[in-house]
């Protein structure tokens, strides 16, 4: 039995398996296997021009491992964003040491399970809102008319209010016309666009521009809206706004989304009119001829 051991290496104690040449062979060869299934995407150069999910790779029939990570680490930004109660008095302070007055109001939503559930609070004004703004109007009434009226509204991204509101004002005031009266600057919380026409409409505002954090995406958690709305008032539609979107350093820069701004808000007055009303000819710098301005408004 001893012999019969010992022929099939068992003797004695039991020795530790020593890899025969055949089975490190076999080990090299699926290494080789897994090297070659995680496989680059061509498009690789592709992804320098843009944050989009592109050029991820596979490693078989799957996302690579940093692809997934990356996805979740983004998802958990994104709610973030939404989640984020915005600092008002950080955003007020901002604003205040670029010389600009603040009036603070709050929508119907007290809360922010409430305002995602119930998107019609958050188009409208609390009473203590409405009592505030209606008692500066009346303060404010001999004073020259508002030109161009800004609302902040946190959105679904405090992040992008908290990250881009106050840059694109300064770049605002530093394009806007001279003679232009800004008037003060409305920090509005869980706000929807919406919102801004009820604020104008207290305010008795000849354009008003809601500045708010857009639903969050996947690669931009802090992406900026504006919509600007001429003669606004309670029961607007979105078919009476122009909508700027994704101002930010990786999207339209302040100096570029403050020049649209201005654009349309001159020929909004000019027009008269807002929304599906008025294109944007901003980049080649011309109006509507006066025939699509009698189409547009009949």
């Amino acid at each position: 039995m001893a012999q019969e051991n010992e022929h099939h290496g068992f003797s004695g104690t039991s020795a530790p398996h020593q890899p025969t040449a055949s089975t490190l062979t076999t080990i090299s060869q699926q290494d080789d296997v897994l090297t070659s299934i995680s496989i680059e995407d061509p498009w690789q150069d592709l992804k320098q021009f843009t944050q989009a999910r592109i050029a991820l790779g596979r490693t078989g029939s799957s996302l690579t491992t940093k692809a997934v990570l990356d996805f979740s680490c983004a998802h958990a930004m994104a709610r973030d964003a939404v989640h984020l109660a915005l600092d008002v008095n950080s955003l007020a302070d901002n604003l205040h040491a670029q010389g600009l007055k603040t009036l603070q109001v709050h929508s119907r939503a007290t809360d922010r399970h409430t305002y995602l559930l119930r998107p019609d609070f958050g188009r409208r004004l609390d009473e203590t809102s409405v009592s505030s703004l209606q008692y500066y109007s009346r303060q404010n009434h001999l004073e020259k008319p508002i030109d161009l009226l800004l609302v902040v509204g946190d959105g679904l991204s405090s992040m992008a209010v908290t990250q881009q509101a106050a840059k694109l004002i300064a770049e605002i005031q530093s394009q806007m016309p001279s003679h232009w009266n800004l008037g003060p600057v409305v920090i509005a919380q869980q706000a929807r666009v919406a919102l801004a026409d009820e604020v104008s409409e207290l305010l008795n505002a000849r354009i008003v521009a809601m500045l708010i954090g857009e639903r969050p995406g996947l690669s931009s958690p802090d992406s900026l809206g504006v919509y600007l709305t001429y003669n606004a008032k309670v029961g607007c539609t979105d078919a009476d706004r122009n909508c700027i979107s994704n101002v930010r350093p990786e999207g339209l820069v302040y100096a570029a989304a403050a020049k649209k701004l201005l654009w349309l808000c001159e020929a909004a007055t000019r027009m008269q009119c807002s929304g599906i009303a008025l294109k944007d000819e901003s980049d080649t710098g011309g109006f509507i001829a006066a025939s699509s301005i009698s189409i547009a408004k009949s």
